[in-house]
């Protein structure tokens, strides 16, 4: 692998984070979409890609092909991981953007039809190598990984939040909610799926729900293991998240202006940033940021309790998702080169 050799992706899942990987990497140079696995037929994909893009000219259906003055991208009409073969494509890794492929079995059958890494864009359902979150572990990638995961969009604006603050600041612990844009696995209309409350409109109701952030965030953040409760609210909007957290402090010192300044002061450019105007979610669409720190959004409650918002959405996290993809080039790089 030389250094001016494009990395060679698959998409497995060309729904909206999938079609923001596409995007993004269009616009890159060092990133090239070699196959998209989807059910959906090669036009409708086209379609919906063009719909979201602000230049969908620079993007042709060419028979079975995604065309773009940069690549070409082969459409495979494609159910299961077990189905599609990634050898042919000579992929360097694969990222599954489905959200439903989550079990090291399926990140096996990514593996075993060539494909050399796998990358979730979601939290995993059971062990796997690893779980990067750039800026806050990139450093711990290793070479030998093959099963890897970027967490979530909410659990890498959570993670980037308390690495930022705990820096300055001994958090004892705390609870996070994210008010969080409908999502594709929800139904418009009542209909009876496994989930009680999920199986109400997701057009008409706010619909409380868990979330599993909590669960790993040790794996992350070791000194967080077990003093987060983590849980969402899904709300009637199509993009734009906001994550609330309320940090219990050891020092009842800290003030509002304290926790701001930490925020202000973070050095994660491209990842993290703060607003100081009075944003809505509608004005975070299309950030590329993966945590966004409201700052009149900061509030103290009593002695030690701090509640902070910040803004997301899933560009943010399409735009980590291959920034871990570049992570893993550059340890293959150094591997070369020793």
């Amino acid at each position: 692998m030389s250094q001016g050799k494009p990395i060679r992706v698959g998409i497995m899942g060309f729904g909206q984070t999938g079609r923001q990987i596409y995007e993004l990497a269009s616009r890159s140079d060092d990133v090239e979409i070699a196959a998209i696995a989807d059910i959906g037929k090669p036009d409708i994909l086209h379609y919906l890609l063009s719909a979201e893009v602000e230049e969908p000219q620079r993007h042709e259906l060419q028979g079975n092909f995604l065309v773009n003055p940069r690549f070409r991208s082969r459409l495979m009409q494609i159910d299961m991981p077990a189905e599609m073969p990634w050898d042919v494509f000579g992929v360097d890794m694969v990222i599954d953007s489905t959200g439903k492929f989550r079990e090291t079995s399926f990140m096996h059958d990514h593996l075993s039809n060539g494909a050399r890494r796998v990358l979730l864009r979601t939290l995993p359902s059971d062990g796997i190598d690893r779980i990067v979150i750039p800026g806050i572990n990139g450093e711990a990638a290793q070479a030998s990984d093959t099963m890897i995961s970027a967490g979530s969009a909410t659990t890498t604006a959570l993670c980037l939040l308390l690495h930022v603050l705990s820096a300055s600041f001994d958090i004892e612990c705390g609870s996070m909610t994210t008010i969080h844009s409908y999502t594709s696995d929800q139904a418009l209309q009542d209909y009876a799926g496994s989930d009680i409350r999920r199986s109400r409109s997701a057009a008409k109701n706010i619909i409380p729900n868990s979330h599993e952030a909590g669960a790993w965030l040790g794996q992350i953040l070791p000194a967080f293991e077990g003093k987060f409760l983590t849980s969402a609210l899904n709300v009637p909007i199509h993009e734009g998240c906001l994550l609330d957290v309320n940090l219990v402090l050891a020092n009842g010192d800290v003030g509002v202006e304290e926790i701001n300044e930490a925020m202000r002061g973070a050095k994660l450019p491209g990842i993290v940033g703060v607003v100081e105007d009075p944003i809505v979610s509608s004005d975070v669409i299309g950030n590329p940021l993966s945590l966004l720190f409201d700052a009149k959004g900061t509030i103290k409650a009593g002695n030690n309790i701090i509640k902070t918002l910040s803004w997301y959405e899933s560009l943010g996290h399409a735009a980590r998702l291959l920034d871990v993809v570049r992570i893993y080039r550059e340890l293959d790089l150094r591997q070369e080169a020793a």
